[in-house]
């Protein structure tokens, strides 16, 4: 789950510019016949911050629990699987090395063809599995960028709000006045439309 953050941190910043520019975008146009200069400084003037902590709102937000579990146990059945059959290819091994000695070079070579295409087609299988996984979370990750998207367009909406930051440790953000941060808010209304959904498709 590494990548989560990082994908946590893309969702936000492209939630902000759409904020930004649907919220401005009819301004503009109202004034056109303005000078660059007196639209900016009107846009500056205007401009509504807040942020949240992306390590609190990962931690507590119940769609990433449910992500997690369910990536990793997608990713244990799927180790599960590979090693039963590598369990069962070095099991064909083990057999022909304790019975190569009966066999004819004809037998033995044949054997031996066979037990390479094995080892290559456990290859194949380990990388289709991977695949499988890495395409399971990018459908997830999909599905969280709408989700939190969705809901800072709408949060920003009803709170006039322009910009929503991410503030972490690591982050380009040195310093944020406690009373601009939005991050228990956020996560309390992202759960509570989460638990709604799934109540309503519980009872479907």
């Amino acid at each position: 789950m590494k990548n989560l953050s990082l994908v946590l941190n893309i969702i936000l910043i492209v939630a902000v510019a759409y904020l930004f520019i649907d919220k401005f975008s009819g301004s503009e146009k109202a004034e056109e016949g303005n000078s660059t200069e007196q639209k900016d400084e009107k846009i500056y003037q205007n401009v509504s911050i807040a942020y949240v902590h992306s390590d609190s709102l990962l931690a507590k937000y119940d769609f990433m629990k449910e992500i997690e579990s369910e990536l990793g146990e997608l990713s244990q059945k799927y180790e599960k699987e590979y090693q039963n059959r590598a369990q069962g290819l070095q099991n064909e091994i083990n057999d022909f090395q304790r019975t190569a000695q009966n066999l004819t070079v004809a037998q033995g070579k044949a054997l031996e063809e066979n037990l390479m295409k094995k080892q290559q087609n456990l290859r194949v299988y380990q990388e289709d599995l991977s695949r499988k996984l890495r395409q399971k979370e990018a459908e997830l990750n999909n599905e969280l960028y709408k989700t939190i998207s969705d809901y800072l367009k709408e949060y920003g909406d009803d709170n006039n709000l322009q910009l929503v930051l991410t503030y972490s440790r690591g982050s380009d953000v040195l310093y944020a006045n406690e009373g601009l941060e939005i991050t228990n808010e956020v996560i309390e209304g992202l759960n509570k439309a989460y638990n709604e959904k799934e109540a309503t498709e519980a009872s479907e």
